[in-house]
């Protein structure tokens, strides 16, 4: 009986498919679920967010806790990780702390009397508690009226199924997760789901839905009573950014959920709020400057210093630094420093800007060297004639005359260093804040202090540097958990660290930039490197300026620093290393894979995939799978996480080059643990390259 109402109810939906008409310019915007990704409450919609947006969500009811952070990587595929709280579900009444990730991808898009379809997979890498897959459909009825059906199977096929049309679904046990599921997905009996989403004025959505999911897990437990398969719920948008949800699940709870949506490319701060560059001057004719357009100035010895002085002052005011110069009749090169723009063709264009009012007319050639970390990364050609030309105009033609290349490719005319560059100190006095997550124990701790850090550059590609932390407030120190791990702890201990470092001493390294030859760099860096680790690192980085792909080695041999992270060791000592591979896909999107041996003896590789957008955003996610075992590495199988990077002038608005970043693991294991060492060439180089310089040139005159 259940599966012939289950089948009356699809054929209901299927009906008010069939009824609908085709319209124009819809009024009712997707909203998220209780699962974070966009839905009607439980059940998912085939909609997707905005390309580009963050989400995050915080669902409470009876039955548990899901916080969701939602990402929506391209126009079609959205990502999620979520983590929960399941009360009382293993023997004496314990709670389970679960760690899940989903995908959901629209496969077509609502045109015309065809509606919007997606699949989706629900908790694929986790313990499998919310274990699910689905195929949905969601229409437009009116522009305030939205209907969705779907099948689901899992834990979307666990109330009132129609029979298992793919085959029988083998048991997962929820309490070893880590692995992809992926003998389970789509198997098993499938269940139809379906409701309704109407918006009732222009800030309050109203949602009904027919549930699929029985909640046996929770049922179970006691905690939770499923007394009918309607949900109701509501929507209500309190700005662009936060709305607030509340439902009526089941017959007989009641649940709250607050909800964020960000959009990088919407910044918090408008633009425009940094200085104004200073406008191109124009060059006087030949007739009014008969002696700048000739070529008697150039054995004149005052003119190349009191120039460089000049240029050096005005760089200055304008957040940069002129580390040296060489000057002819015709050509300029100037290598220059940023260290105020975000963006680095708009300290290309500023300082190109500056070179038109401090040259003599006869120079027709900038040659702008940028540098990177004291050593000369790449080279921006432009004609003083097309500044002069295209200053009003849109950036793109600017973009079109200009050329790169490496700097080791063109020619030495004698650059004269800026007097009182070298040696050079420089030091700063910010805040911090430190988080740990995913704690059965205490779910979030934190800490948040004072960080001090110092450089001292003695000359170029030679960098002394350090960092110096002390808590002010915080609970970090109080955690209680022992690492369980049966390898060597080379990363999870890391609590003893932070209830025995404070002060703490993170790093003190002396570093050397180089640029052995044509397309290659290098870096040799000794010291205390990262706050566990103390040691030798050495690397060696291949790209040209103008390619999409690089390739890079990187050796250390370190020892483990002792907890109070000082100046005295602990007797594990080990060597580490990776062959890595970058390539830059186009449209924002960076993947990387090192492959190599870890910090605990494993070897295996990590595969990294970035979104970065125009204005420093980018969120990313990496896996790492090595030869340890799943019984050595313990629970999560694998390690993996999530990364996300906020430039700071995003939220202020004014120029900074300052950016938080941050990573989402699961878990903090002793599997494919990687050094963590700071200055590392590909991040140190790359947004000098054309690639990036291209993404971002809409600021070349800014």
């Amino acid at each position: 009986m259940r599966g012939q109402h289950s089948a009356r109810l699809a054929l209901a939906g299927a009906a008010t498919f069939g009824a609908v008409m085709a319209y124009a310019d819809p009024i009712l915007q997707q909203t998220p679920g209780t699962f974070g990704l966009p839905g009607l409450i439980d059940m998912p919609t085939a909609e997707s967010a905005p390309e580009g947006t963050l989400g995050a969500t915080l669902f409470r009811f009876e039955g548990g806790l899901r916080m969701t952070a939602t990402f929506q990587v391209t126009d079609r595929l959205s990502g999620a990780f979520r983590y929960s709280r399941v009360p009382d579900v293993f023997t004496g009444g314990s709670d389970l702390y679960d760690r899940s990730f989903d995908l959901h991808y629209r496969i077509l898009d609502e045109k015309g009397w065809r509606p919007a379809v997606a699949v989706g997979l629900r908790d694929f890498v986790g313990t499998g508690i919310y274990s699910g897959e689905y195929l949905v459909a969601t229409k437009t009825i009116t522009p305030r009226l939205k209907a969705t059906a779907g099948l689901g199977w899992g834990r979307l096929g666990s109330n009132g199924d129609i029979g298992s049309p793919f085959g029988d679904r083998p048991p997962l046990d929820f309490g070893e997760g880590g692995k992809a599921n992926t003998d389970q997905w789509f198997r098993g009996p499938a269940a139809p789901f379906f409701g309704l989403a109407w918006q009732a004025t222009d800030k309050l959505s109203l949602k009904a839905e027919y549930s699929s999911d029985a909640y046996d897990t929770e049922t179970a437990a006691g905690t939770f009573n499923r007394d009918s398969s309607l949900n109701l719920g509501f929507n209500y948008a309190i700005n662009r950014t936060a709305s607030l949800s509340g439902y009526y699940l089941y017959g007989s709870e009641v649940g709250l959920q607050f909800n964020l949506a960000i959009d990088p490319r919407r910044p918090v701060a408008p633009s425009g709020l940094e200085t104004a560059p200073l406008p191109v001057r124009p060059r006087p004719t030949r007739a009014a400057d008969p002696e700048g357009w000739g070529s008697d100035w150039v054995n004149d010895p005052e003119v190349h210093p009191g120039v460089q002085v000049a240029i050096a002052m005005a760089l200055e005011n304008d957040g940069q630094v002129l580390e040296s110069m060489s000057l002819s009749t015709t050509r300029a090169e100037v290598r220059v420093r940023n260290e105020r723009h975000l963006s680095q063709p708009q300290a290309v264009g500023r300082t190109a800007r500056i070179l038109t009012r401090a040259l003599p007319s006869s120079v027709e050639i900038f040659v702008i060297t940028s540098v990177a970390s004291g050593i000369p990364a790449s080279s921006v050609t432009l004609r003083r004639s097309d500044i002069e030309a295209l200053e009003s105009d849109a950036a793109f033609k600017m973009l079109r005359t200009a050329e790169f290349s490496d700097p080791l490719n063109g020619p030495d005319e004698g650059l004269v260093q800026t007097p009182g560059v070298h040696p050079r100190f420089s030091w700063a006095l910010t805040p911090y804040a430190e988080m740990s997550v995913f704690d059965p124990d205490d779910p979030v701790r934190a800490d948040a202090g004072l960080q001090l850090k110092g450089r001292y550059e003695f000359a170029p590609g030679l960098v002394l540097s350090g960092k110096v932390r002390k808590k002010l407030v915080g609970n970090l120190d109080q955690s209680t958990r022992v690492s369980d791990s049966i390898v060597h702890h080379v990363r999870s201990d890391l609590v003893e660290y932070q209830k025995e470092g404070d002060p703490a001493l993170h790093n003190l390294t002396f570093a050397w930039y180089s640029r052995p030859a044509p397309n290659l760099y290098g870096r040799v860096t000794v010291g205390l490197l990262e706050r566990m680790y103390g040691g030798i690192s050495g690397e060696l980085l291949w790209k040209r300026v103008d390619s999409p792909f690089a390739l890079g080695v990187e050796v250390n041999r370190v020892k483990q620093r002792d907890f109070d992270t000082l100046f005295t060791f602990r007797d594990y000592e080990t060597t580490t290393g990776h062959v890595s591979a970058y390539y830059d896909f186009g449209n924002g999107f960076h993947g990387q894979i090192d492959a190599g041996r870890y910090l605990v003896g494993d070897w295996g590789a990590t595969f990294t995939l970035d979104r970065e957008f125009a204005n420093g955003w980018k969120v990313g996610a990496y896996a790492t799978v090595t030869d340890l075992s799943s019984a050595e590495f313990g629970e999560g199988s694998f390690d993996k996480g999530i990364r996300l990077t906020i430039p700071v002038a995003w939220v202020t608005g004014q120029s900074t080059r300052t950016k938080v970043s941050t990573v989402i693991k699961p878990l903090n294991r002793d599997g494919g643990a990687r050094l963590d060492v700071d200055g590392r060439l590909y991040q140190t180089i790359r947004d000098t390259h054309q690639g990036d310089m291209q993404i971002q040139w809409g600021r070349f005159w800014r």
